[in-house]
């Protein structure tokens, strides 16, 4: 059993010890959090800014080729008919230029322009053919540079840059299935200058973005770290052997399954710690009963031993004398005899007290409850004791003669008054007086036996109890005392379950003990 304590004390301590760590890392969770996320978003915005810085311009150029191709697909289709570019077919090219900023030109063999339809006379047909310049005579044109980017079997691309102008352009010129030559251009705005722009916008939306951030995140965190310090406080409370406060469950996420551990955890703690604090008791006492059982042997032996050895010792002296004749006349020897035979009784009256009592302490002896005349038998005692009171000129007063009925072991009850008036007859002085009394009161008896002669020390009175305690040691060896009647009455009426005790009175002392006096 208590194994299985020490076993549940460490697991207990062991969780205990964790939640403390738990609680303790996650003390300033609140700022960890927001902390953690403020940095989880500028570093998204970071990448953003790196990847735009990287990879934008590639991506933008790319984009540009897409809409080139989509565009040669398209103009490729509108011509693949011999009947020319229907209305519905220009007006898509047108608008698919417009969209996507593409300027489009369909040129036939002998260089005449098919598309679009201007007035050769025009100054939009003149500006068509000073484009179609850069192109047919950029090679002896020094200003402009050409960069091959896509080589396709039906059409190439190529990225111009003006120098003079500082512009830059993305030419395709390829031959439809008709074998019209197809001449497309884009323009390319400074993809540098937007990348700055743009790095510059996401910079400020960023910064902006991690203020407000922050400023949520702290204030939106306080729900779950002011549930985190509420089981903190517990925990602190838990370690202080306090174990009334407990957490209010609201949900089923893992701060409720915490709180769901730590009601359980305080609730085993506390019911480890009052089996502990009742185990603790009980060996405490059965410590205590142990030591008192052992000082009591102690005792006991060298009460036995103490009490036998003068006996035996007179025993032996007077025996000794018998076989070496000391006296001769019979009238000695018998002497000798009655006092080693006076020895014996003494020696067999201890031996049968000591037995009886230690039944009576072990709970061997058998209580056999009757109703009976009390009356009665205190003047059977009164009248086997009648000589004794002759001899020492004991004046006895019993002046009850009604019948009275109490509930008891009349044979224990006999012994218990045999005792009293014994010790009573052996310590009456002065006056030598003994008084038996009955007083009923609450259905309850109270036999009272007195005698006058000098009272016993105040601070003895719960000693007279006790084996072999004897107040006046010279008197009880004088009468042949063996200190355990009283002992013998204590037993006897502990185990009945009634009051007993003694008195000191002025002119003498009284023992009493009461008895259940219910008729039913």
């Amino acid at each position: 059993m208590f194994q299985s304590l020490k076993n549940k004390i460490r697991e207990n301590n062991r969780i205990k010890n964790r939640l403390k760590k738990h609680i303790k890392r996650h003390y300033s969770l609140r700022v960890k959090m927001t902390l953690t996320l403020t940095v989880l978003t500028c570093l998204t915005i970071f990448i953003l800014w790196l990847f735009n810085q990287l990879f934008l311009e590639d991506y933008y150029i790319a984009s540009k080729l897409d809409i080139l191709d989509k565009t040669y697909q398209i103009v490729n289709r509108s011509y693949n008919n011999d009947s020319g570019l229907s209305d519905k077919e220009q007006h898509e090219i047108q608008r698919l230029s417009e969209t996507n900023n593409v300027r489009v030109y369909v040129i036939t063999d002998d260089l005449r322009l098919e598309y679009p339809k201007v007035d050769k006379e025009g100054h939009e047909y003149n500006s068509i053919f000073s484009v179609l310049q850069d192109y047919f005579f950029r090679g002896i044109n020094k200003d402009l540079t050409a960069k091959e980017l896509e080589v396709l079997e039906t059409y190439s691309i190529y990225k111009l840059h003006d120098r003079r102008m500082d512009t830059s352009y993305l030419e395709l010129v390829g031959r439809l299935d008709n074998d019209y030559i197809v001449y497309a251009r884009t323009n390319l705005e400074s993809i540098q200058e937007n990348v700055i722009i743009s790095n510059k916008f996401l910079g400020l939306v960023g910064l902006g973005v991690a203020v407000l951030g922050t400023i949520f995140m702290f204030y939106f965190t306080n729900r779950f770290t002011k549930q985190i310090l509420v089981l903190s406080e517990i925990a602190k409370k838990m370690t202080d052997l306090d174990f009334t406060v407990k957490y209010q469950v609201k949900t089923e996420d893992e701060i409720g399954l915490l709180g769901t551990s730590i009601n359980t955890l305080s609730e085993k703690l506390e019911e480890t710690i009052s089996e502990l604090k009742s185990v603790n008791n009980e060996l405490r006492l059965d410590i205590k009963n142990k030591i008192k059982i052992n000082e009591r042997q102690q005792e006991f032996v060298s009460n036995v031993s103490h009490e036998l050895k003068t006996p035996i010792a007179i025993i032996q002296g007077y025996a000794e004398g018998l076989k070496e004749n000391v006296y001769e006349d019979e009238k000695s020897r018998d002497l000798y005899c009655d006092v080693i035979i006076d020895e014996t009784r003494k020696m067999n009256n201890m031996v049968k007290g000591l037995i009886s009592l230690s039944q009576l302490e072990s709970g061997d002896s058998q209580i056999e409850f009757e109703y009976f005349d009390i009356v009665m038998v205190i003047n059977s005692i009164i009248n086997t004791n009648s000589l004794m009171f002759e001899q020492k000129n004991i004046n006895c007063i019993f002046n009850h003669t009604d019948p009275l009925y109490v509930w008891g072991d009349i044979y224990m009850i006999e012994e218990v008054l045999t005792n009293y008036i014994s010790n009573a007859i052996n310590h009456a002085q002065g006056s030598k007086i003994i008084k038996i009394n009955l007083e009923q009161k609450d259905e309850v008896v109270r036999v009272s036996i007195f005698n006058t002669g000098p009272n016993i020390p105040e601070n003895e009175l719960d000693k007279v109890w006790d084996k072999f305690y004897k107040v006046d040691k010279a008197r009880t060896r004088e009468y042949g005392g063996s200190g355990i009647g009283l002992s013998i009455v204590k037993a006897i009426m502990t185990s009945l379950n009634q009051n007993f005790g003694v008195t000191n009175y002025k002119d003498g002392v009284e023992f009493w003990f009461e008895l259940d006096a219910k008729s039913s």
